[in-house]
């Protein structure tokens, strides 16, 4: 009879997830980033994967599935066993943008992850080619009124797309739409002279700027960084009412064990609220944002009603 409970026993152990038969974590953690190397997000995801592995003594691992408007590396996530072992290191596009983008999404920005933390969050900048003829924002639009419809902008996502076509509609002015799978291939072509103009986060765009190859006309947030106190706001180049930022947070698969969420979103609070995190954004010009689970949660609905306001008010239907 006792062997009869002890088989029992291990057999009820074995169905259990693996975070109830032994203390998480006990294996390899992945972090799924949507964009390629080179990114704001990909930058914040490698800290985050360093300072897990200390925290939590297992390797922690960035892997980049770029594409297909951040859908690939979601899927990944959302289809992924809900163990605390593969985790969405997301920006708001995947999270948020897209539903504002898109009519059909194969994944639910919403049901199909539970919110573990908010990081950080960066302005965007918004850059011309060094040798364009433009320097300000000014003769940029003076530009694109003279030329309609000649210029093109790369975006490499849907809230550069949003952020870069909300600034059109707002100056009155058209460019074409070139679509890249992140905002370091949209950079590179940007430098050699196939895109006229790119939104891309401000830390992507510096080592271009510090290269000789870019200028910035302006960046997206309320305030101008103290890393580039010569260039202007939006707001302060005729542009009332513009603040797009993007942001990182982590999700995890729908279903993940509340005491995995809990300890995961401990962690990730715990490491931006530290001064070497604030030290390691400031290389950016991010900014530590840090919140648990549920204040995630309330965050995310927020945002896709934003973006959304935003996309409308650009006036971009829903693909």
């Amino acid at each position: 009879m006792n062997r009869f409970f002890r088989l029992a026993a291990l057999l009820c152990a074995a169905l259990l997830p693996p975070a109830a038969r032994a203390a998480y974590p006990e294996q390899p953690i992945r972090l799924v980033v949507s964009f390629p190397p080179g990114s704001g997000t990909d930058s914040n995801a490698r800290y985050v994967a360093q300072q897990m592995e200390v925290r939590l003594g297992v390797p922690v691992s960035v892997e980049n599935r770029p594409g297909g408007n951040s859908f690939i590396a979601a899927q990944a996530v959302a289809t992924a066993r809900p163990d605390g072992y593969t985790l969405l290191l997301a920006s708001n596009s995947p999270v948020a943008t897209n539903a504002a983008m898109f009519k059909q999404l194969p994944y639910d920005p919403v049901k199909d992850f539970a919110p573990v933390a908010r990081l950080g969050f960066g302005a965007m900048a918004l850059a011309v080619q060094a040798g364009a003829p433009y320097r300000s924002v000014a003769e940029l639009v003076e530009a694109a009124r003279r030329a309609p419809g000649k210029l093109n902008y790369g975006s490499g996502s849907a809230s550069y797309q949003i952020a870069t076509e909300l600034f059109l509609s707002m100056a009155g002015i058209e460019a074409t739409h070139v679509p890249y799978k992140g905002a370091a291939p949209a950079l590179t072509d940007l430098a050699g002279g196939q895109v006229d103009l790119v939104f891309a986060d401000y830390g992507a765009v510096i080592p271009f700027v510090q290269a000789g190859k870019m200028r910035l006309l302006a960046v997206t947030g309320h305030q101008r960084l103290r890393s580039a106190p010569d260039v202007p706001t939006l707001q302060e180049s005729g542009f009332d009412g513009y603040y797009m930022v993007n942001w990182t947070a982590a999700f995890a698969p729908a279903g993940t064990p509340a005491a995995v969420i809990d300890k995961l979103s401990r962690t990730l609070v715990d490491i931006y609220r530290t001064a070497d995190a604030e030290a390691f954004l400031a290389r950016t010009s991010w900014e530590a944002f840090p919140a648990g689970a549920a204040e995630l949660g309330e965050f995310q609905l927020a945002e896709i009603r934003k973006w959304a306001d935003a996309a409308e008010r650009a006036g971009i239907p829903k693909q």
